[in-house]
Formats: C-alpha cells, sequence, structure tokens
C-alpha cells in the first residue's frame, strides 16, 4: 500500500507505467497498429501510477442495487377500466374538490385564530420559548377534523390501523416513511405533532399557517449550523413532556414506498426512545406514492377512485444503544431495520440526494433517469463526497451527452473539456470504464472521481503538478504553459476552442490565469485531470510508439 505521508520524490515514478502495479489490471486490448504510450516504466501505461497499489474502487465486492425507490408503479395508460372508472367518478370528484376546498378554508380560518396574538413560531423557536397554551391547542381540534375531511375528500374513507402511539412520556419522537403528502396530513389529525420542516414550506399559502400552528422546527439540510440548530430544538421539545410529540420522516423525502431509503440522523441524535410508524397504501391499479409523477396528477388520480387503502402501524419503540459507543448510525440503523422488517421490504444506500440526482436528469429531458443514480448515502460514507459535489460532477458529466442509457463515450467524454482522444485520454478513460463497455454511468464517474482525491498521494501530485508548470515570472499558470503541459504529456494540440474549454476549465476564477487556488480546486472537482500533469511530475517527455 502507498505511504500514508508521501513525499514529493514518492511522485517520481512516471505517472505512466504498467497498469498491473497497482492492482488495476488491464482490460481493453488496443490494435496491433494503435499508438501506444510509453515512458519510464513500461508498456500497457496507467496514468494513475501514484496509487501505487492502492485498488481502484472497482474491485470492491459491493455491486450496484437494481432498486428504484422513486418510481412511481401506475402504469401509463391503465386499459377500459381506468377510463370508465375516471367517467364515473368525474361528478364524484367535484364534490369532493368541493369539500376539499372547504376543509381548508375551515381548517385556516381556525388556525388563524388560534395563532392570533401568539408570537411567530420563527422567533419562539429562536428564543426558546414554551408551548402553545392549552386554550389554542382546543381550537386546533377544528383544524384537526378539517385534515380529517380533506383525506376523506382524497378517497380515504377509512383508514386501517394496527397498534396504537406509546405514551409521549415514553417515546417522545415518532418517525415514519414518507410515501405521499397523506401521511403529513393522517398525523396532524391523529397526533398533532411538533414537525421538522423544511424553509421553504412556510412559504405555501395556507399550507404555511397550518404548518407554523405545529410548532415547526425550521432546517435548511444544505447547512451545517441549520442542521445543528434543528437537532438541539428536537432535544429540547422531546426533553419537555409540554410539548407534544416530535414526528419526523427521516428518508427525507417521498419513496414509492418498496424500498427504504437511508435514514438521517437528526431524530436518533438527541437519545430518546423512538416510536417507528409504518405506512402503507394498498393498490392494484393506482400507486398513491409521490415518486416521479406531478403533484396535480397524483391530486387527480386520488380525486377519481372509488375509494384509496392505507395502513397505519404502530411499531413497538425502539430504544436508543445502552453503550455510548454505538451512536446515532446504529441507533438509525436498528430502527431502519425495524421498520424495513415490518414493511417487508428492503432497505437501501439511496438518498435524497439520489432524488435530486434523478430529478436534475428528469429536469435535462434525460430518458431512464434512474440510472443516474448512485447510492449517495453509501458515496458519502465511503469517500465524504456531498450532495452538492455530486451534483456539480452532474453537471459536467450531462454536458458529455450521454446516451438514453445514461452512459457517456470516450470521445464525448474528452470533447466536454476541449480534448481529443489520445492514447493518454483513453488510458485515463479506461480507469472509469472497468466494464469495458467503452462508455461509463454517472456512478462510475462519481466513484472514480471520489476515489482519485481521496488518495493519500493526491494532494502532493497536485501541488507538484503547479510547482512545476507555472511560470516564475507571474506564479501563475498561463494558457502558454497549460500548452506546453499538453505536449509534455503527449496530447495533441487542439484548436482555439478547445484550448480555451480546457483553459476555463482549469481557471476556475475566470481571471484569464490559473493560481495555485485555481488548479487545486479544479483538480478536486476532476481529480483524473491529474493525468495531463503526468509529464511535469515526472519531470520527463512522453514520446507515441507506433
Amino acid at each position: 500500500m502507498a505511504s500514508r505521508n508521501p513525499s514529493h520524490d514518492s511522485l517520481s515514478t512516471p505517472l505512466l507505467s504498467d497498469s498491473t502495479t497497482n492492482g488495476h489490471a488491464e482490460h481493453h486490448d488496443d490494435d496491433d497498429d494503435a499508438p501506444t504510450v510509453c515512458g519510464g516504466g513500461g508498456g500497457g501505461g496507467d496514468p494513475f501510477a501514484f496509487l501505487s497499489e492502492d485498488r481502484p474502487p472497482w474491485w470492491t465486492p459491493r455491486g450496484v442495487s437494481p432498486a428504484d425507490p422513486f418510481r412511481n408503479g401506475t402504469p401509463g395508460w391503465c386499459g377500459a377500466y381506468e377510463f370508465v372508472k375516471v367517467l364515473v367518478c368525474a361528478p364524484v370528484a367535484a364534490v369532493r374538490l368541493v369539500l376539499f376546498g372547504v376543509s381548508i378554508a375551515v381548517g385556516y380560518a381556525a388556525t388563524w385564530v388560534a395563532l392570533r396574538g401568539w408570537v411567530d413560531v420563527r422567533e419562539r423557536t429562536q428564543e426558546g420559548a414554551g408551548p402553545m397554551p392549552a386554550w389554542r391547542r382546543r381550537l386546533m381540534w377544528i383544524t384537526r377534523i378539517s385534515a380529517r375531511c380533506i383525506l376523506f375528500s382524497f378517497g380515504y374513507h377509512w383508514i386501517r390501523k394496527k397498534g396504537k402511539p406509546a405514551p409521549r412520556e415514553l417515546a417522545p419522537i415518532v418517525v415514519s416513511n414518507h410515501v405521499s403528502y397523506i401521511e403529513p396530513i393522517y398525523f396532524f389529525y391523529e397526533l398533532f405533532p411538533t414537525i421538522v420542516s423544511s424553509d421553504s414550506h412556510d412559504s405555501i399559502p395556507f399550507v404555511g399557517t397550518i404548518i407554523r400552528a405545529m410548532q415547526v422546527i425550521y432546517v435548511d439540510r444544505f447547512s451545517p449550523a441549520s442542521r445543528k440548530s434543528a437537532v438541539n430544538e428536537i432535544k429540547r421539545k422531546a426533553a419537555c413532556n409540554s410539548f407534544p410529540r416530535v414526528l419526523l420522516f427521516p428518508e427525507g423525502t417521498t419513496t414509492n414506498g418498496r424500498f427504504l431509503i437511508s435514514f438521517q440522523h437528526g431524530a436518533f441524535i438527541p437519545g430518546y426512545p423512538v416510536q417507528p410508524v409504518i405506512v402503507r397504501y394498498p393498490h392494484v391499479h393506482f400507486d398513491q406514492s409521490w415518486g416521479n409523477i406531478s403533484l396535480g396528477k397524483l391530486m387527480f388520480k386520488m380525486f377519481t377512485q372509488f375509494h384509496n387503502f392505507m395502513e397505519v402501524e404502530y411499531l413497538p419503540v425502539v430504544y436508543p444503544p445502552e453503550i455510548k459507543q454505538e451512536n446515532a448510525l446504529h441507533f438509525a440503523e436498528n430502527t431502519s431495520y425495524a421498520m424495513a422488517h415490518a414493511l417487508n421490504v428492503i432497505p437501501t444506500s439511496y438518498s435524497y440526494g439520489d432524488s435530486m440526482i434523478m430529478a436534475r436528469a428528469v429536469e435535462d429531458g434525460k430518458v431512464n433517469c434512474s440510472n443516474y443514480m448512485v447510492e449517495m448515502a453509501w458515496v458519502k460514507e465511503t469517500y465524504g463526497v456531498s450532495t452538492s459535489e455530486a451534483m456539480a460532477l452532474l453537471e459536467d458529466f450531462l454536458g458529455m451527452n450521454p446516451d438514453k442509457d445514461g452512459r457517456v463515450n470516450a470521445q464525448d467524454f474528452w470533447a466536454h473539456f476541449g480534448l481529443n482522444c489520445t492514447p493518454l485520454c483513453k488510458k485515463t478513460f479506461q480507469y472509469f470504464d472497468f466494464e469495458a463497455k467503452e462508455s461509463i454511468t454517472f456512478r462510475q464517474f462519481l466513484i472514480g472521481c471520489a476515489h482519485l482525491r481521496k488518495h493519500p498521494s493526491f494532494q502532493d501530485a497536485c501541488e507538484t503538478a503547479f510547482d512545476r508548470c507555472r511560470n516564475p515570472l507571474t506564479s501563475h499558470i498561463g494558457r502558454e504553459q497549460v500548452a506546453d503541459v499538453l505536449r509534455s504529456s503527449m496530447l495533441e494540440l487542439m484548436t482555439d476552442n478547445g484550448m480555451m474549454k480546457l483553459f476555463k476549465t482549469l481557471d476556475v476564477d475566470d481571471d484569464d490565469r490559473i493560481s495555485k487556488d485555481d488548479l487545486m480546486a479544479s483538480l478536486a472537482k476532476l481529480p483524473f485531470m491529474i493525468a495531463l500533469f503526468a509529464g511535469r511530475i515526472n519531470g520527463e517527455v512522453y514520446i507515441e510508439i507506433v
């Protein structure tokens, strides 16, 4: 294995050495008359020889999960039965829509009165104020009954319930799987809990006011400070029996109910007992999950059903680990397994980040968008890649013109950066193409980049690259130095447009020069680009042998 504290001298081995030195065996057979890359140590060539004997991620036993936890299973067209049903239910749907509107209006009016003269919830959470007074909570029963009427209007005439809520003193926190927008309405009626919600929900007409009455805990999931504040508020409210239960959907987004995705840890960090609740929506034709389906279409489908089935089951309370070393991660896993067992579904390593990735692919008009998912929970745990970093890489990948299966070939891959597909570029691409399919998926691209960036020698390689490429007079890398880098790494000279593309990729702050910070930032995002600096890092000039 490579040294954990590599020096610059350890980078003196040519980056283009025999590919078997690091366990990444050669798997592409070049044509006999094709040019080969040579330099220092060898024939086939591995553009990432500084990985030493470290195995790349493709040799790990973990495979790609075939699950798609976000896809709604309703067929596009269900035949004559569905057509006749919509026609028959159309008048009923009109009545239901009126009931829905009246219920929203009555609930909003009651909530407005209940909140009248009470300090805004946002200020109260910041001040750490006490719970809603009892008379205001009693007034909120009007809104809770209105919520049950809303469920009735959506076709949930009766709801099968198994088990019962544990006493608040025993389990102050409740967690549930999240399949549709129906569960928050149900729990509002059933438990009137305190919820954790995104800031964006506060601005929704009518709904935002009702959410504030639940003494909501606001959180920005992309802000560490906001998440920490939310956890503290969860702990504070769970500790006081005068507050309602705290309800969380630890998956962080809706799924299709056939899988559980990775749990966020906000409900488990405080260390209080948790009661899991599972919700099912038995169906034949109409999948009620809010996956890759618009809200309007989902509501229309609900209004035009004879009846929608819903089952709610309260599970036994799950207690935090007695051993302090077993942290919130184990607590979350224990709860997830209990819920998955009761639901008879598979827990996966997909997360909210995967839903964002798939949504971006849908927005870009891609087909088979589930092929872009990467199991972000596993990627984050293994490589420390954040969702925002994955989304940034996705933008580059989408710019490479993926095919209908979400795969990119070497030519399109390098054209995105203004480079021709030279032998060095082909060898670099093969690092990602471990299946030897001459194309790669976004998952392979993301994990390959993450693996390279995490290697202990990578940071030193980047610093060496800058030191040996910069103009000694300006301490920056200009276009002339970039052209020299390409020549020394045996890359063809590009067109002016190609050079501009590559230069802009490396010039992060767009000031027409590449500073050390620019180069370090660009290589941190696109670490495979270090292969372009192979000649300078090794102090060698590479040639083609035909």
